[in-house]
């Protein structure tokens, strides 16, 4: 049901383009029925109403309506006076973003609606003056079976309907031809840029070009509560998988018991917290003559990422216990020692059980360990081969099936405490550790066969024996000074990223 309206604020459709209508329903799946109004997030107690405003709620929550049609719907139950009792209610429920919005093309059919993914209000804006464009953070993705455009940090998204085919791409660039009522639910939705062609803020300013779409919208969709529907421990895929085990199921593989540290001894002779920190460095060089033992190997292992104990939590997953914090106590992080060089350890790709103290043998040297090896050699610019290369990769299972929104960030922020407590042990120990700041999970699942969606690497550090003398601390720079050769970085891997060590050398993806 509609018809033509033109709405304060909003300039008539050109004669050229036909005319535009705006009309609004409750959100998608909402009714209302006794005083009571229920949508996707939750029972809403509205309080008495006028006979007028509980009918025109009952029409808005079976089909999309324009204001006339819902103004004439009042008048004939409250009069002219039950106007101004409506508006005030229909104010509330889209500040509480209880409406939505939609535009019907001049064929009646959907060119888009406003909804609300998030919590925010739905109040529309006035459709600006002079020329609009797309924001340039604006990104479009399915959803509910037709493509969604959302800006970044927003609550709210646009769905487009077929009828905004032709009219999409009008807006890649500043234009006067997209319909009012569309540039008003695009307004709304923060989706358009700021400024005007004389003045593209998004185009000059430092703030709005450094920021990659893609990184906007990830940061802003995770530190922005109200944009996502739900945040933190909601539980949301609970009806439908039972959470995962605290330790992976051991494999059938050989396995590679490791000896267990004397704890009392090396706190007798270990580095005080304050010498670990001062003294750690980023070590891109490892002792050929000397190689990493694998008693210093299982020693990392043990002070870093054992599991000390389990337990089960009031949400019925079972939970663990290392000396590394983890968000819910989840420990989804798995690491995977990829040996090249190791006294007592034969070569290959490793997982480390860390409820059993051993490793696993996962596969033999081949073409696939051979990529992660070249990818962390041209990470770091080594003049060799790392000694090993502890791959760190995550059961995302283990924190998705609690956490919502955060689920992600939370890993790697997991990722950058498993970092420097690695690095505080090895310099503790006098061994060698770079961290690299990417890497490939593609190659990571060719090589151990996991489903890059349950389990795929989030971090990875090479480790070895430390050097004596000025190579210990040799950085990239100087290595390619004393004659790195330009085949130690991978030719096929992407660019690496920027060091966060040594501002003014080559970009590597060493840390």
């Amino acid at each position: 049901m509609t018809s033509t309206t033109t709405l304060p604020g909003e300039a008539p459709a050109s004669a050229a383009s036909g005319t535009y209508t705006l009309t609004s329903r409750l959100p998608r799946g909402g009714a209302f029925q006794d005083g009571q109004l229920t949508t996707r997030f939750g029972a809403v107690r509205l309080g008495a109403l006028t006979p007028g405003a509980e009918a025109a709620l009952r029409a808005l929550g079976e089909d999309d309506h324009d204001e006339a049609a819902i103004g004439a719907l009042i008048v004939a139950h409250d009069g002219e006076m039950g106007l101004l009792r409506w508006h005030m209610l229909r104010s509330r429920l889209e500040a509480a973003g209880l409406l939505e919005h939609a535009v019907a093309g001049p064929d009646g059919a959907p060119v888009a609606r406003l909804v609300a993914v998030g919590r925010g209000a739905t109040t529309l804006k006035p459709a600006p003056s002079g020329p609009v464009r797309l924001s340039r953070h604006a990104l479009l993705s399915p959803a509910e079976g037709t493509l969604a455009l959302r800006a970044p940090g927003s609550p709210l998204a646009v769905e487009l309907g077929a009828g905004a085919t032709a009219l999409l791409p009008l807006l890649t660039t500043w234009t006067e031809e997209v319909p009012a009522p569309l540039v008003r639910l695009l307004a709304t939705a923060g989706a358009l840029a700021p400024g005007g062609p004389d003045a593209d803020p998004q185009a000059e300013e430092r703030g709005s070009v450094q920021w990659d779409p893609l990184d906007l919208a990830f940061h802003t969709r995770t530190r922005v509560p109200a944009s996502a529907p739900g945040y933190g421990g909601t539980y949301r895929h609970a009806d439908r998988f039972g959470p995962e085990p605290v330790a992976a199921p051991a494999a059938d593989g050989p396995r590679v018991a490791l000896p267990v540290p004397d704890l009392e001894a090396i706190a007798a002779r270990d580095l005080t917290l304050t010498e670990a920190i001062e003294r750690r460095t980023s070590t891109r060089a490892h002792d050929p003559e000397h190689p990493l033992t694998l008693n210093q190997l299982a020693e990392l292992l043990y002070r870093t990422v054992r599991i000390r104990g389990t337990f089960t939590g009031s949400d019925g997953q079972e939970l663990a216990d290392r000396p590394l914090p983890s968000g819910g106590a989840v420990h989804e992080l798995e690491v995977y020692p990829l040996v090249t060089r190791c006294e007592g350890l034969e070569p290959g790709l490793y997982r480390y059980a860390p409820d059993r103290h051993e490793l696993e043998l996962v596969g033999a040297p081949g073409p696939a360990t051979a990529t992660l090896v070249k990818e962390a050699r041209g990470g770091t610019m080594m003049d060799g081969d790392p000694q090993v290369v502890l791959l760190v990769a995550a059961r995302f299972g283990r924190v998705m099936w609690k956490y919502e929104t955060v689920a992600y960030p939370l890993i790697l922020k997991h990722v950058g405490v498993l970092y420097q407590t690695v690095y505080l042990v090895a310099t503790a120990m006098g061994l060698a550790v770079c961290g690299l700041g990417g890497g490939d999970t593609g190659a990571f699942a060719a090589a151990t066969g996991r489903d890059p969606l349950l389990e795929g690497t989030v971090g990875e550090l090479v480790l070895g024996s430390r050097p004596a003398g000025p190579a210990a601390t040799r950085t990239p720079a100087a290595a390619t000074a004393t004659g790195a050769s330009a085949a130690a970085a991978p030719t096929a891997a992407p660019a690496p990223a920027p060091a966060a060590e040594h501002a003014t050398e080559p970009a590597t993806a060493g840390l």
